[in-house]
């Protein structure tokens, strides 16, 4: 943790699932200050006195700021002496966006031009944003308004990179397991209701990634980011049937119903492209995809010519490594939710 002893963090979206998870990563260590940029006066105050709560001798590092990064003015004042940025602010559903597509226009992509413009304007160091699988090959309202932010953080990456020190990057990641609206809390809720679970398609397949493993890629990305980088974490994955299975495993089983398919759901998610994975690099557990910096004189571009401008396949929930329902227990079992639900039965 060197790189951030004594430096100033702004985490936005800072009260929602990945917020407090990097709060628990960082609280303790030789950080300076966390700042919480939200919106949501509630969350932010059960997080202060939670803080409080339990961390009494570091509480105190932690600031919240009401905002919006809508309103570009309201991300501004946060902005004064941040060191580095996590940018978690999003609208992430699915349905709701497919209902209500300009709202994540405004918050997915023009906030994230807000978020950016405001950094480079304040000399931030670096700035991590947080995208989503559903940005590949989009299909739904959400992950189109999240492929718009992308090509939005490349070119704030590329005017940064020309005018400054700021060094902006991206990661991309499936299902985090166990964050806000995500299937699995909704699974023990039935469980513990006596309803069988409602699942959509049991033949789908959906990465698994924890909330710990969501901070180790953004560490990632903080640690080797080039301006304009894509970084894409290697995940196992499950088919929805298994997942439901795993969990009744865990819970008790009363029973399953198939519902459908819901508003702008994929049958499986797409972490790279085709085109994306003919330019990456595998750094082991990481994919890094490098910005595309051509210019705008094409000319050279078709006098050249480029012959390969696909790889053989997309990297998807389907090709990934496939866990079985013991394995996907497993995976369960390393989240502090499940833990924390079964201590409770």
């Amino acid at each position: 943790m060197s790189d951030f002893t004594g430096k100033t963090l702004l985490i936005t979206g800072g009260t929602g699932s990945f917020g407090n998870t990097v709060l628990k990563h960082f609280l303790t260590t030789d950080i300076g200050e966390i700042r919480i940029f939200s919106r949501d006066e509630k969350k932010q105050d059960d997080m202060r006195h939670e803080l409080q709560l339990k961390y009494p001798d570091f509480a105190n590092k932690v600031k919240f700021y009401i905002g919006d990064v809508r309103e570009l003015q309201s991300i501004r004042d946060a902005m004064p002496g941040v060191d580095f940025i996590f940018h978690a602010a999003a609208l992430k559903q699915v349905p709701s966006c497919e209902f209500f597509p300009m709202q994540a226009v405004k918050t997915n992509i023009e906030g994230t031009d807000n978020m950016l413009h405001a950094a480079i304007e304040a000399g931030v160091k670096r700035v991590v944003c947080l995208s989503t699988d559903k940005a590949a090959y989009p299909i739904n309202a959400m992950g189109i308004s999240k492929a718009m932010m992308e090509h939005v953080i490349t070119a704030n990456a590329r005017v940064a990179a020309e005018r400054g020190d700021t060094i902006i990057c991206c990661t991309r990641y499936g299902n985090v397991m166990c964050s806000r609206g995500s299937v699995i809390p909704l699974f023990i809720d039935q469980i513990r209701a006596g309803k069988p679970i409602t699942i959509t398609n049991p033949e789908m397949t959906r990465f698994l990634m924890n909330l710990d493993e969501a901070v180790d890629l953004v560490k990632f990305a903080f640690e080797h980011a080039e301006p304009g980088d894509l970084f894409v974490q290697k995940a196992d994955a499950s088919t929805i049937g298994d997942l439901a299975k795993a969990v009744q495993k865990l819970f008790g089983d009363t029973g399953t119903r198939i519902i459908g398919t819901r508003h702008g759901e994929k049958l499986y998610e797409t972490l790279l492209t085709t085109e994306e994975r003919l330019r990456s690099e595998d750094m082991g557990q990481y994919f890094r995809v490098s910005a595309d910096n051509r210019d705008l004189n094409y000319d050279k571009y078709f006098i050249k010519g480029q012959v390969q401008t696909q790889a053989d396949e997309a990297y998807t929930s389907h090709n990934t490594t496939r866990l079985d329902i013991e394995g996907t227990v497993n995976k369960l079992l390393t989240t502090d939710y499940v833990n924390e639900q079964l201590h409770i039965d």
